[in-house]
Protein backbone atom coordinates (compact mmCIF):
# COMPACT_ATOMS: atom_id res chain seq x y z
CA UNK A 1 0.00 0.00 0.00
CA UNK A 2 1.58 3.27 -1.14
CA UNK A 3 0.13 6.79 -1.05
CA UNK A 4 -0.52 9.05 -4.03
CA UNK A 5 0.17 12.26 -2.13
CA UNK A 6 2.99 14.26 -3.79
CA UNK A 7 4.30 15.21 -0.34
CA UNK A 8 4.42 11.57 0.75
CA UNK A 9 6.56 10.81 -2.30
CA UNK A 10 8.77 13.91 -2.36
CA UNK A 11 9.49 14.21 1.36
CA UNK A 12 11.68 11.12 1.08
CA UNK A 13 13.91 12.68 -1.62
CA UNK A 14 17.32 14.08 -0.69
CA UNK A 15 17.60 17.62 0.69
CA UNK A 16 21.35 17.96 0.28
CA UNK A 17 22.47 20.87 -1.96
CA UNK A 18 26.15 20.65 -2.98
CA UNK A 19 28.09 23.81 -2.18
CA UNK A 20 25.59 25.20 0.30
CA UNK A 21 27.64 26.78 3.13
CA UNK A 22 25.15 26.56 6.01
CA UNK A 23 26.00 23.02 7.12
CA UNK A 24 23.91 19.92 6.58
CA UNK A 25 23.56 16.31 7.67
CA UNK A 26 21.21 13.79 6.11
CA UNK A 27 20.80 10.07 6.52
CA UNK A 28 18.77 7.37 4.86
CA UNK A 29 18.81 4.35 7.11
CA UNK A 30 17.28 0.90 7.08
CA UNK A 31 16.77 -1.24 10.14
CA UNK A 32 15.40 -4.77 10.23
CA UNK A 33 14.89 -7.42 12.92
CA UNK A 34 14.86 -11.18 12.71
CA UNK A 35 11.24 -12.26 13.35
CA UNK A 36 12.04 -14.39 16.42
CA UNK A 37 15.71 -13.98 17.44
CA UNK A 38 17.53 -11.02 19.04
CA UNK A 39 19.31 -10.28 15.77
CA UNK A 40 19.05 -7.03 13.81
CA UNK A 41 20.82 -4.92 11.23
CA UNK A 42 21.15 -1.15 10.77
CA UNK A 43 22.51 0.30 7.51
CA UNK A 44 22.91 4.04 7.06
CA UNK A 45 23.70 6.11 3.96
CA UNK A 46 24.72 9.61 5.07
CA UNK A 47 25.95 12.95 3.78
CA UNK A 48 27.79 15.27 6.17
CA UNK A 49 28.61 18.86 5.16
CA UNK A 50 30.31 21.00 7.84
CA UNK A 51 29.11 24.59 8.23
CA UNK A 52 31.28 27.01 6.24
CA UNK A 53 33.20 24.21 4.54
CA UNK A 54 30.94 22.63 1.91
CA UNK A 55 33.95 21.45 -0.09
CA UNK A 56 34.78 19.10 2.80
CA UNK A 57 31.45 17.27 2.57
CA UNK A 58 31.60 13.48 2.82
CA UNK A 59 29.43 10.52 2.01
CA UNK A 60 29.37 7.96 4.83
CA UNK A 61 28.33 4.32 5.04
CA UNK A 62 27.50 2.89 8.47
CA UNK A 63 26.66 -0.72 9.31
CA UNK A 64 25.85 -2.55 12.55
CA UNK A 65 24.80 -6.15 13.04
CA UNK A 66 23.34 -6.43 16.55
CA UNK A 67 23.60 -9.97 17.94
CA UNK A 68 21.91 -10.41 21.30
CA UNK A 69 22.70 -14.13 21.35
CA UNK A 70 26.49 -13.84 21.28
CA UNK A 71 26.74 -10.27 22.59
CA UNK A 72 29.16 -9.52 19.75
CA UNK A 73 28.05 -6.70 17.47
CA UNK A 74 29.74 -6.07 14.12
CA UNK A 75 30.32 -2.38 13.37
CA UNK A 76 31.69 -0.84 10.17
CA UNK A 77 31.99 2.68 8.79
CA UNK A 78 33.51 4.04 5.58
CA UNK A 79 33.85 7.64 4.34
CA UNK A 80 33.99 8.66 0.68
CA UNK A 81 34.66 11.99 -1.08
CA UNK A 82 31.48 13.80 -2.01
CA UNK A 83 32.56 13.66 -5.66
CA UNK A 84 32.02 9.87 -5.50
CA UNK A 85 28.46 10.25 -4.23
CA UNK A 86 25.03 11.15 -5.62
CA UNK A 87 21.91 12.17 -3.67
CA UNK A 88 18.85 12.42 -5.89
CA UNK A 89 16.67 15.48 -5.23
CA UNK A 90 14.06 14.47 -7.83
CA UNK A 91 13.49 10.83 -6.87
CA UNK A 92 14.35 8.39 -4.12
CA UNK A 93 17.92 7.26 -4.64
CA UNK A 94 21.39 7.46 -3.08
CA UNK A 95 24.80 6.31 -4.28
CA UNK A 96 27.95 6.41 -2.12
CA UNK A 97 30.89 5.06 -4.16
CA UNK A 98 29.57 1.70 -5.39
CA UNK A 99 26.93 1.32 -2.65
CA UNK A 100 23.37 2.07 -3.72
CA UNK A 101 19.96 2.64 -2.17
CA UNK A 102 16.91 2.52 -4.43
CA UNK A 103 13.19 1.89 -4.02
CA UNK A 104 12.92 -1.68 -2.75
CA UNK A 105 16.65 -2.49 -2.83
CA UNK A 106 20.00 -1.65 -1.25
CA UNK A 107 23.42 -3.12 -1.90
CA UNK A 108 26.87 -2.09 -0.82
CA UNK A 109 29.90 -2.63 1.36
CA UNK A 110 31.95 -1.01 4.08
CA UNK A 111 35.31 -2.74 4.22
CA UNK A 112 34.77 -6.47 4.71
CA UNK A 113 31.10 -5.98 5.51
CA UNK A 114 28.59 -6.33 2.65
CA UNK A 115 24.83 -6.23 2.17
CA UNK A 116 22.47 -7.11 -0.65
CA UNK A 117 18.84 -6.71 0.33
CA UNK A 118 15.42 -6.16 -1.16
CA UNK A 119 12.48 -4.77 0.77
CA UNK A 120 8.75 -4.59 0.18
CA UNK A 121 6.31 -1.75 0.67
CA UNK A 122 4.74 -1.69 4.10
CA UNK A 123 2.58 1.14 5.39
CA UNK A 124 2.42 4.71 4.06
CA UNK A 125 5.02 7.17 5.40
CA UNK A 126 4.81 8.10 9.08
CA UNK A 127 5.54 11.67 10.19
CA UNK A 128 6.98 12.21 13.66
CA UNK A 129 6.36 15.97 13.29
CA UNK A 130 3.26 17.76 12.04
CA UNK A 131 3.45 17.72 8.22
CA UNK A 132 3.60 21.51 7.90
CA UNK A 133 6.98 21.56 9.69
CA UNK A 134 8.73 19.48 7.04
CA UNK A 135 9.06 22.40 4.61
CA UNK A 136 10.35 25.13 6.95
CA UNK A 137 13.57 25.81 8.84
CA UNK A 138 12.06 24.94 12.24
CA UNK A 139 12.91 22.55 13.75
CA UNK A 140 16.54 22.22 12.65
CA UNK A 141 16.30 18.39 12.69
CA UNK A 142 13.55 16.49 10.88
CA UNK A 143 12.71 12.81 10.78
CA UNK A 144 10.23 10.53 9.07
CA UNK A 145 9.65 6.85 8.37
CA UNK A 146 9.47 6.43 4.61
CA UNK A 147 8.35 2.79 4.75
CA UNK A 148 7.06 1.45 8.07
CA UNK A 149 6.78 -2.34 8.42
CA UNK A 150 8.96 -3.11 5.41
CA UNK A 151 9.93 -6.75 4.91
CA UNK A 152 13.56 -7.52 4.04
CA UNK A 153 15.12 -10.45 2.18
CA UNK A 154 18.65 -11.10 0.97
CA UNK A 155 21.95 -11.53 2.79
CA UNK A 156 24.57 -9.82 4.91
CA UNK A 157 28.24 -10.62 5.25
CA UNK A 158 29.59 -9.31 8.56
CA UNK A 159 33.27 -9.98 9.40
CA UNK A 160 33.19 -13.04 7.19
CA UNK A 161 29.93 -14.36 8.65
CA UNK A 162 27.11 -14.95 6.18
CA UNK A 163 23.76 -13.93 7.64
CA UNK A 164 20.68 -14.87 5.58
CA UNK A 165 17.88 -12.33 5.78
CA UNK A 166 14.50 -13.98 5.24
CA UNK A 167 11.39 -12.04 6.17
CA UNK A 168 13.05 -9.66 8.63
CA UNK A 169 10.77 -6.74 9.48
CA UNK A 170 11.79 -3.11 9.91
CA UNK A 171 11.61 0.24 8.17
CA UNK A 172 13.20 2.65 5.71
CA UNK A 173 13.87 5.99 7.41
CA UNK A 174 15.08 9.48 6.49
CA UNK A 175 16.33 12.35 8.67
CA UNK A 176 18.10 15.61 7.94
CA UNK A 177 18.90 19.05 9.30
CA UNK A 178 21.41 21.83 9.86
CA UNK A 179 22.31 20.60 13.36
CA UNK A 180 21.59 17.61 15.55
CA UNK A 181 19.08 17.78 18.37
CA UNK A 182 21.07 18.50 21.52
CA UNK A 183 19.78 15.59 23.61
CA UNK A 184 17.25 12.88 22.93
CA UNK A 185 15.95 9.39 23.45
CA UNK A 186 14.50 7.93 20.28
CA UNK A 187 12.55 4.73 19.84
CA UNK A 188 10.76 2.69 17.21
CA UNK A 189 9.01 -0.68 17.13
CA UNK A 190 8.20 -2.24 13.76
CA UNK A 191 5.68 -4.83 14.87
CA UNK A 192 5.12 -6.02 18.43
CA UNK A 193 5.26 -9.71 19.32
CA UNK A 194 1.53 -9.76 20.06
CA UNK A 195 0.56 -7.08 17.50
CA UNK A 196 2.65 -7.58 14.35
CA UNK A 197 0.86 -4.85 12.37
CA UNK A 198 1.40 -2.16 15.02
CA UNK A 199 4.09 0.50 14.54
CA UNK A 200 5.44 2.93 17.14
CA UNK A 201 7.69 5.98 16.71
CA UNK A 202 8.54 8.11 19.76
CA UNK A 203 11.11 10.61 20.98
CA UNK A 204 11.84 12.63 24.11
CA UNK A 205 14.13 15.53 23.25
CA UNK A 206 15.51 18.87 24.37
CA UNK A 207 17.50 21.60 22.62
CA UNK A 208 19.64 24.47 23.84
CA UNK A 209 18.97 28.10 23.06
CA UNK A 210 22.25 29.74 23.98
CA UNK A 211 23.20 28.45 27.45
CA UNK A 212 19.61 27.48 28.33
CA UNK A 213 18.08 24.05 27.70
CA UNK A 214 14.46 23.84 26.59
CA UNK A 215 12.04 21.57 28.49
CA UNK A 216 11.87 17.95 27.38
CA UNK A 217 9.28 17.38 24.67
CA UNK A 218 7.84 13.92 23.97
CA UNK A 219 6.38 13.27 20.51
CA UNK A 220 4.64 9.98 19.76
CA UNK A 221 2.87 8.36 16.81
CA UNK A 222 1.25 4.94 17.21
CA UNK A 223 -0.44 2.97 14.45
CA UNK A 224 -2.54 0.29 16.08
CA UNK A 225 -5.80 -1.47 15.37
CA UNK A 226 -6.25 0.23 12.02
CA UNK A 227 -5.92 3.75 13.46
CA UNK A 228 -3.12 6.29 13.66
CA UNK A 229 -2.76 8.10 16.99
CA UNK A 230 -0.57 11.17 16.37
CA UNK A 231 0.49 12.98 19.53
CA UNK A 232 3.10 15.15 17.87
CA UNK A 233 2.19 18.81 18.29
CA UNK A 234 4.35 21.03 20.47
CA UNK A 235 1.48 21.49 22.94
CA UNK A 236 0.97 17.74 23.25
CA UNK A 237 4.72 17.21 23.49
CA UNK A 238 5.06 19.60 26.41
CA UNK A 239 2.13 18.02 28.24
CA UNK A 240 3.47 14.51 27.70
CA UNK A 241 6.06 12.98 30.00
CA UNK A 242 9.40 11.42 29.20
CA UNK A 243 12.25 10.31 31.45
CA UNK A 244 15.35 8.49 30.26
CA UNK A 245 18.75 7.46 31.48
CA UNK A 246 21.33 4.69 31.01
CA UNK A 247 19.66 2.46 29.77
CA UNK A 248 15.92 2.90 30.25
CA UNK A 249 13.18 5.26 29.12
CA UNK A 250 9.60 5.78 30.24
CA UNK A 251 7.14 7.96 28.33
CA UNK A 252 3.44 8.76 28.35
CA UNK A 253 1.12 10.86 26.23
CA UNK A 254 -2.54 11.08 25.39
CA UNK A 255 -5.02 12.33 22.82
CA UNK A 256 -8.77 12.81 23.10
CA UNK A 257 -9.28 9.10 22.49
CA UNK A 258 -6.30 7.15 23.89
CA UNK A 259 -3.66 7.25 26.56
CA UNK A 260 -0.30 5.65 25.80
CA UNK A 261 2.34 4.67 28.35
CA UNK A 262 5.55 2.92 27.43
CA UNK A 263 8.94 1.72 28.62
CA UNK A 264 11.97 0.84 26.50
CA UNK A 265 15.07 -0.71 28.03
CA UNK A 266 18.13 -2.78 27.23
CA UNK A 267 21.34 -3.75 29.03
CA UNK A 268 24.45 -1.71 28.30
CA UNK A 269 25.99 -4.58 26.35
CA UNK A 270 23.16 -4.38 23.79
CA UNK A 271 24.38 -0.92 22.68
CA UNK A 272 27.14 0.28 20.40
CA UNK A 273 28.55 3.80 20.67
CA UNK A 274 28.75 5.95 17.53
CA UNK A 275 30.27 9.41 17.07
CA UNK A 276 28.05 11.82 15.12
CA UNK A 277 29.75 14.96 13.86
CA UNK A 278 27.55 18.06 14.14
CA UNK A 279 27.50 20.49 11.17
CA UNK A 280 28.09 23.60 13.36
CA UNK A 281 30.98 21.80 15.07
CA UNK A 282 31.54 19.29 17.83
CA UNK A 283 30.66 15.61 18.12
CA UNK A 284 27.64 13.92 19.67
CA UNK A 285 27.67 10.38 21.04
CA UNK A 286 24.84 8.14 19.88
CA UNK A 287 24.22 5.05 22.02
CA UNK A 288 22.43 2.75 19.64
CA UNK A 289 20.65 -0.60 19.84
CA UNK A 290 18.03 -2.33 17.74
CA UNK A 291 17.37 -5.23 20.13
CA UNK A 292 15.79 -3.44 23.10
CA UNK A 293 12.64 -4.49 24.94
CA UNK A 294 9.52 -2.35 24.69
CA UNK A 295 6.25 -2.56 26.60
CA UNK A 296 3.37 -0.23 25.76
CA UNK A 297 -0.04 0.16 27.39
CA UNK A 298 -2.81 1.62 25.23
CA UNK A 299 -5.92 2.75 27.12
CA UNK A 300 -9.18 3.70 25.43
CA UNK A 301 -10.21 6.86 27.27
CA UNK A 302 -13.91 6.35 26.57
CA UNK A 303 -14.22 2.75 27.77
CA UNK A 304 -11.16 2.32 29.99
CA UNK A 305 -10.16 -0.78 28.01
CA UNK A 306 -6.41 -1.38 28.24
CA UNK A 307 -4.14 -3.36 25.92
CA UNK A 308 -0.54 -4.28 26.63
CA UNK A 309 1.82 -4.58 23.67
CA UNK A 310 5.22 -6.23 24.04
CA UNK A 311 8.33 -6.51 21.88
CA UNK A 312 10.90 -8.57 23.77
CA UNK A 313 13.96 -7.75 21.65
CA UNK A 314 12.85 -5.88 18.53
CA UNK A 315 12.83 -2.23 19.61
CA UNK A 316 15.10 0.52 18.32
CA UNK A 317 16.47 2.59 21.21
CA UNK A 318 18.94 5.46 20.77
CA UNK A 319 20.27 8.07 23.18
CA UNK A 320 22.06 11.15 21.82
CA UNK A 321 24.24 12.92 24.35
CA UNK A 322 27.23 15.17 25.01
CA UNK A 323 28.05 13.15 28.12
CA UNK A 324 31.28 11.16 27.95
CA UNK A 325 30.65 9.09 31.09
CA UNK A 326 28.04 6.72 29.66
CA UNK A 327 30.42 3.76 29.57
CA UNK A 328 29.58 2.51 26.06
CA UNK A 329 32.67 2.07 23.83
CA UNK A 330 32.61 4.22 20.70
CA UNK A 331 32.94 1.81 17.79
CA UNK A 332 32.66 4.17 14.79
Amino acid sequence: MRPDSPMDQQVNWARYEPGRPGGHYESFYQRANHPTRPLACWIRYTVFSPAGRPADALGELWFVLFDGETGEHVVAKREHPIADCAYDRRAFGVRIADSTLEPHALAGRAGETRWDLTYTDGQPPLYLLPKRLYTGRFPTAKSLVGTPLARYDGELVADGRLVPVDGWVGSQNHNWGSRHTDRYAFGQVAGFDNAPDTFLEVTTAANRIGPVSTPLVTLLVLRHGGREHSMNTLRQGLRASGRFGYFFWEFASQSDTVRVWGRIEAPAEAFVGLAYANPPGGVKHCLNTKIARCEVEVTDRATGTRETLVAEHRALFEILTDDREHGVPIRA
